[in-house]
């Protein structure tokens, strides 16, 4: 399980001309699944997530996080972040997973998070969407769950 984290003084998702998900602080996360993801990935990906610190404290200083600052998480299911791109110049994107399998785990993500008492707005799994944002610092993170079982 792949996730692009993305610190946002505000974001909103837009399907159709519908906005079907807004923060106001807090984090985007693109989330991509592969076909050997489980829900321990989830539970890696979902502890990280929300204790990161990458929220400013009173000193300026990246000390805090999610949780401490209150923040929402805006969560798009994206997965294009299991994109091939070493053959050619049109990416393979077998790496991930089926969309049945890819939905299932994107919606345990997102309800382990609300779990943990952080808010979660969401796009449409599957649908297009227009994500807007506005990255704060700018502080963009990448989790791997499968890079952080290695070590």
């Amino acid at each position: 399980m792949r996730a692009i984290i993305q610190r946002a003084k505000d974001a909103s998702v837009t399907v159709d001309g519908i906005v079907t998900g807004r923060i106001e602080n807090g984090v985007v996360v693109l989330l991509g699944v592969t076909h050997d993801d489980t829900a321990d990935d989830v539970d890696f990906i979902v502890r990280k997530l929300i204790h990161l610190r990458i929220f400013s404290d009173e000193n300026d200083k990246m000390n805090l996080s999610l949780m401490d600052v209150g923040g929402g998480v805006l969560s798009i299911s994206q997965f294009t972040l299991y994109a091939d791109t070493k053959k050619g110049r049109r990416p393979s994107y077998q790496q991930a997973a089926h969309p049945e399998q890819a939905e299932s785990l994107y919606e345990q993500f997102n309800d382990t998070i609300r779990a943990s008492g952080v808010d979660v707005a969401t796009g449409i799994f599957g649908a297009m969407m227009d994500v807007r944002f506005t990255n704060d610092g700018p502080v963009t993170i990448t989790l791997d769950s499968k890079e952080q079982k290695k070590g």
